[in-house]
């Protein structure tokens, strides 16, 4: 039992979902359907942008309640409609500004404070996410959800999509697979975000994370 659990794993650890992305694009040649993009920030959705609205009606979603405080939220949100307004996309991009209440993140993030990044409450954060997505997506007869986070290195892409997987059979949307960092994805979110001049900022929302990023700088100028 135990075997085949872990070939099971190993199996789901080896999926392309970047691939599995192109073959649904394909499969959708000749339409454009509407597809509800969950947004953590402007320098991660710049390139996911460019590349999917060659193929979709996207409407942006701007739900984050994880990022703290208060200002950074508001300086990200305003560079997210900053980047929207300025570039140049295939099909129009709208964009939701969802509601903005960090307890429903420190709910969450209860008796975990204390794990690191990439860790159980860094996923309980992306079905927070993801779920207050697919509800929307649902509410809004969208034909698919997905979410920028994947363009990220530092975000657990496989846990993104399983997620994913679980709320599209809940609330009955699909679910568009992605890896968005492959295939120099994250690269060209970087070459983005410099020609746009986008702020980039160094830890990803959360007060732990910042903490983490905080400290990183500290031992670096430690050892320097």
């Amino acid at each position: 039992m135990a075997d085949t659990a872990n070939t099971k794993k190993n199996k789901s650890q080896r999926i392309n979902y970047q691939l599995e992305c192109e073959n649904e694009i394909r499969a959708n040649s000749g339409r454009v359907p509407r597809l509800l993009l969950h947004s953590c920030c402007a320098p991660c959705s710049s390139y996911v942008l460019e590349y999917l609205t060659n193929y979709f009606d996207v409407t942006v979603l701007y739900y984050n309640p994880n990022i703290t405080p208060s200002e950074e939220y508001a300086k990200r949100v305003a560079e997210l409609k900053r980047l929207i307004a300025e570039a140049s996309y295939p099909n129009p991009v709208k964009l939701i500004e969802g509601r903005y209440d960090s307890r429903e993140f420190f709910e969450i993030a209860k008796g975990l404070e204390h794990l690191p990044e990439g860790s159980e409450r860094c996923f309980k954060c992306y079905r927070l996410r993801l779920e207050e997505s697919a509800r929307t997506a649902a509410k809004g007869d969208y034909e698919y959800f997905t979410t920028t986070l994947s363009v990220s290195p530092y975000k657990n892409a496989a846990k993104l999509n399983a997620i994913g997987r679980e709320l599209s059979e809940k609330y009955g949307v699909k679910y568009l697979y992605s890896d968005f960092k492959k295939k120099d994805g994250y690269k060209r979110s970087i070459e983005l975000s410099a020609q746009y001049g986008l702020y980039r900022q160094n830890y990803c929302g959360c007060i732990y994370s910042a903490m983490a990023a905080a400290q990183k700088l500290k031992n670096d100028q430690t050892r320097e």
